[in-house]
């Protein structure tokens, strides 16, 4: 459209024009305009229904490394984060909520704390209560010598144990069916051979580094806030709700996050903010200690999937049936996104990509008083462990080869085996690996891309150490070759750590881990060396923010089967079953 209003200005062809580095050029006569002056004609141009694509050999930026601006301002700290946010006037908030999933606040002995030097208000939320001060010792000094009574609630008998036999007994009735090609049913009926496992996929934390934070002021005009959102429309939108208002009276400010993967998408921690800013006559700076953080989140859900195959003579799966139950997060966060009562987000890449003539999808909503969320990787973080190492366990009882076996199951998906034999070749798959060493191998089709990643890890008393993997991506046109690579590695290393330490665990109701001591992290010492090889075409671009932590998991979990033997249906990595 902008060559189109420079070739009407000019009265000459559009096809003798160029757009190169912001401007509209006509190489024969010399002219040239820069498209913020043509924007004003171009706008009033009809919009092309189906606007003809730059070709291949003439991109010059698509496909090239670029730098990003942002790295050097988070390197010398300059970087401003929601958690930096300073407006004149402002206080700090150190806030308590209750540790009981659904408990409330009871009552409160404020009298110490107001006696602490810089403490400047108490306030009290339905299931919480904040100190307000004028720096953040004062705060947490003050948060501390609080005596807080909590009313626990209906849900304080509740716990990760109780949790699974709840999914144990969900998983005995039909639940809605997501997928049903072919007739798997008739399949089993009429005899076919079958293998089958059962699958348990913990919930899980953010754990951004970033806590969670925000700066609110309310005034009488409406409320202004400061933080780092994934989602401004619906803070917005949800604190003119908590507050009665019009949201063109919320402004947001938003600011750099210091790690979101899903958690910074949920508004609960602006609206506790602006609640208590209600309170007061002044800006406040609600900072989240890290326990808040770790016990306060919207988790990964709890699932329980169970998947079952019909075998040929080969011991080649047929038929191909994935019945899983958890929570539905879709049908909290955007009903709208439901289709026909399935939560699309949880069965996404549940059917596998492999080639089943027979393949059924059931899923069932069973929610918990555990509040979950979307996390990184959202539905194929488990679908993809489960299906990937149950593959593994269907090659070896046909005793084959795991990479021949998924091999000969890809003969309609070629984007798929081109990566898979890529990461194969260039990890020298098949090679001798050394007692207690083992590789495995995983797939991950998802959000329009296809990656392969082959592990090699060592086991020794139980405790699993990474120690080198290669992955191959094709996510259609790369972009950004240099950005690809750095979301692959990010992912990975995010699926490392579940995989070698992620579980929380739920007793009396609350979480029982609290800070990165028992709910640890992967260090840089952990952190293998990562290979990327990329497949370069000119397919539509797929995602890539989340694929690697998708990826990894089962390729760890089949390298610990072949360096032990143990097959792992749990994560994380359990050192006493591996010990046993």
């Amino acid at each position: 459209m902008l060559v189109a209003a420079a070739a009407a200005e000019w009265q000459v062809d559009p096809a003798s024009c160029q757009a190169r580095n912001g401007e509209v050029i006509h190489a024969a006569s010399g002219r040239r305009r820069k498209y913020g002056e043509l924007a004003a004609k171009a706008a009033l141009l009809p919009v092309p229904q189906k606007p003809a694509l730059k070709p291949a050999a003439q991109l010059r930026l698509i496909g090239t490394a670029a730098r990003r601006t942002d790295v050097p301002s988070k390197v010398d700290g300059s970087a401003r984060f929601g958690i930096d946010a300073c407006v004149p006037g402002m206080k700090i908030a150190a806030i308590a909520a209750c540790p009981v999933f659904g408990g409330t606040l009871e009552k409160v002995d404020d009298s110490k704390a107001r006696a602490v030097k810089g403490v400047r208000k108490i306030v009290k939320l339905r299931d919480a209560v904040a100190v307000i001060a004028d720096h953040n010792g004062a705060a947490r000094k003050g948060l501390a010598a609080l005596a807080i009574t909590w009313n626990d609630g209906p849900n304080a008998g509740f716990s990760s144990a109780e949790w699974e036999r709840r999914l144990d007994a969900a998983a005995q009735a039909q639940g809605l069916v997501a997928l049903n090609e072919g007739n798997f049913a008739q399949l089993v009926a009429q005899g076919a051979r079958t293998q089958q496992a059962v699958y348990y996929a913990p919930f899980l934390a953010h754990a951004t580094m970033e806590p969670m934070n925000c700066t609110a002021h309310v005034h009488a005009g409406g409320v202004e806030i400061w933080t780092g959102t994934q989602a401004p429309g619906r803070v917005q939108a949800h604190v003119a709700q908590a507050l009665g208002i019009d949201a063109a009276k919320v402004r947001i400010n938003n600011h750099l996050i210091g790690g979101g993967f899903g958690r910074r998408l949920e508004s609960d921690y602006v609206v506790q903010a602006v609640l208590v800013a209600k309170q007061l006559d002044h800006p406040v700076k609600v900072i989240w200690s890290r326990e808040e953080d770790m016990q306060h989140d919207l988790y990964r859900p709890f699932y329980r999937d169970e998947l079952t195959a019909a075998l040929d003579a080969d011991g080649r799966p047929v038929g191909f049936s994935h019945r899983f139950v958890g929570s539905a997060v879709e049908a909290r966060f955007q009903p709208a996104w439901m289709a026909n009562g399935v939560d699309t987000d949880a069965i996404d890449a549940a059917h596998s990509p492999y080639d089943f003539a027979h393949k059924y999808v059931e899923f069932g909503a069973l929610e918990t008083p555990v509040p979950t969320g979307f996390w990184r990787g959202v539905g194929p973080t488990h679908n993809t462990f489960v299906i990937e190492s149950f593959i593994d366990e269907l090659a070896l009882a046909a005793r084959q080869d795991p990479v021949a076996y998924r091999q000969a199951m890809l003969t309609r998906q070629p984007r798929a085996l081109a990566v898979l034999n890529l990461a194969a070749q260039k990890a020298g798959w098949g090679k001798k690996m050394k007692p207690g060493s083992g590789m495995g191998v995983s797939l991950a089709v998802a959000w329009g891309s296809f990656a392969a990643a082959v592990v090699e890890c060592e086991v020794g008393n139980g405790q699993v150490s990474v120690r080198r993997v290669v992955s191959a991506v094709d996510c259609g046109q790369p972009v950004n070759p240099d950005g690809i690579v750095a979301q692959l590695e990010g992912g990975q290393v995010f699926g490392l750590t579940a995989a070698l330490y992620g579980r929380l665990t739920v007793e009396r109701g609350r979480i029982v881990q609290s800070n990165f001591h028992d709910y640890q992290i992967a260090r840089m010492n952990e952190v293998p060396p990562m290979e990327v090889h990329l497949v370069s075409n000119h397919e539509t671009p797929g995602g890539m923010g989340e694929l690697g932590t998708a990826l990894i998991g089962p390729a760890i979990a089949n390298a610990v089967f072949a360096a032990t033997g143990k097959r792992v249906r749990r994560l994380p990595f359990d050192a006493e079953a591996l010990k046993a």
